[in-house]
């Protein structure tokens, strides 16, 4: 494929469970409306960890490979990503609420997760080109040259840290450390990267080293820190979270006592989407301190271009529209958390693997990066 003239470009691709195919649809934008803009450096965090992975690890030229992608969102369906059968739902939910009686004591074999991600994890390895679990696509590409690093972040449950993986052209390149997050250089297999998209409590934690691991948007407090990080100097982040208007962030989103799926939807938000706003904003700051200081007193600071990319519509609520679709018995355990109680599904749309939903926000984001394409155009052409 040859070096790429946008090694110092990094895409950087948020959590948010299924709501990760809203990034595919910029993808395809930027694969169909600039195809020689192929992003050297990606990273990314729970699913959109899972596209990076995808983008890093196979082999075909980039326009096609995001054309893949999409053709697999659009097929996905809840059970390829994990078991929706009465049995092994009904099994969890009993071996968890006995747990609970019975203070952890309970005869019944102990339950790690609500579903089992069995056919995630089949997924990934046959989508993934994956060896063994590794995921030697990803070595092929950097050295063709055209990748210069790929970063997948997940929590240490062992621990409490935020952990970096990295894989990356130069293995010499010092990693970084900072209190309760740090990077590590190794070869990614398909662990690591079900392990950066394990949702807390949904998902089983995945073992990787002898340590065990879950979602990683959990403890990475900065998202945008890794591309900085691998030398990234222009920076494009895809949200999946709608930005709300204060008219709209006012407004309730259920009335009476909020239900479980609504307090786990806003924890979910504050842990996985929320984040990214915070970090967009203190390197702006940073990059406006930059521009007031002369070169000598920068003191290794350098300005990066941003550009964050979000969603036209909230996908929590357009989650509602597709819930009867669900399989029986889970959207009976949705029920039972009350996601039929409010108006703002953002719990319900990170589990919302239906190919319907998946391949509306996957229009959407087609869409919203097309409506930006002359701002998206300057951008890149920098």
């Amino acid at each position: 494929m040859g070096a790429s003239r946008h090694s110092d470009l990094a895409i950087v691709l948020s959590g948010g469970g299924a709501r990760a195919a809203y990034q595919v649809g910029f993808l395809r934008f930027l694969a169909r409306e600039l195809p020689d803009v192929v992003p050297g450096i990606l990273t990314g965090v729970s699913a959109g960890g899972i596209n990076a992975a995808y983008l890093a690890a196979r082999q075909e030229p980039f326009t096609e490979k995001v054309e893949n992608l999409a053709d697999l969102w659009s097929r996905l369906h809840i059970s390829d990503v994990f078991r929706v059968d009465a049995r092994d739902l009904g099994s969890r939910a009993i071996r968890w609420g006995g747990r609970l009686v019975a203070g952890g004591r309970s005869p019944m074999r102990p339950v790690g997760s609500l579903v089992d991600t069995a056919p995630l994890r089949r997924l990934l390895e046959r989508e993934l080109g994956a060896a063994g679990g590794a995921l030697t696509g990803i070595a092929r590409s950097v050295e063709d040259g055209w990748l210069r690093a790929i970063a997948l972040a997940a929590s240490s449950y062992t621990t409490g840290q935020s952990i970096t993986w990295v894989q990356t052209v130069d293995c010499t390149m010092p990693t970084w450390e900072r209190p309760q997050r740090k990077s590590a250089i190794c070869e990614l297999r398909v662990n690591h990267v079900m392990a950066s998209a394990a949702l807390p409590f949904f998902f089983p934690a995945v073992e990787v080293d002898g340590a065990w691991y879950g979602d990683g948007g959990i403890r990475l407090a900065a998202p945008l820190s890794p591309a900085v990080h691998l030398g990234a100097r222009r920076i494009v982040a895809i949200s999946t979270r709608y930005g709300k208007s204060r008219e709209e962030a006012d407004r309730p989103a259920m009335a009476g006592y909020p239900p479980p799926a609504q307090v786990a939807g806003v924890l979910l938000n504050a842990i996985f989407l929320d984040l990214l706003d915070s970090d967009a904003l203190h390197l702006q700051q940073i990059n406006r301190l930059v521009s007031q200081l002369p070169e000598e007193r920068r003191d290794g600071l350098r300005h990066l271009d941003l550009l964050v990319l979000r969603p036209s519509q909230d996908l929590g609520q357009l989650a509602n529209t597709f819930e009867p679709e669900l399989p029986a018995a889970f959207r009976f355990l949705t029920r039972g958390l009350g996601t039929r109680e409010t108006h703002a599904n953002d719990l319900l749309s990170l589990v919302m693997f239906q190919s319907d939903y998946l391949r509306r926000l996957i229009e959407m984001g087609e869409a919203d990066a097309g409506a930006r394409a002359d701002e998206i155009r300057r951008f890149l052409d920098r």
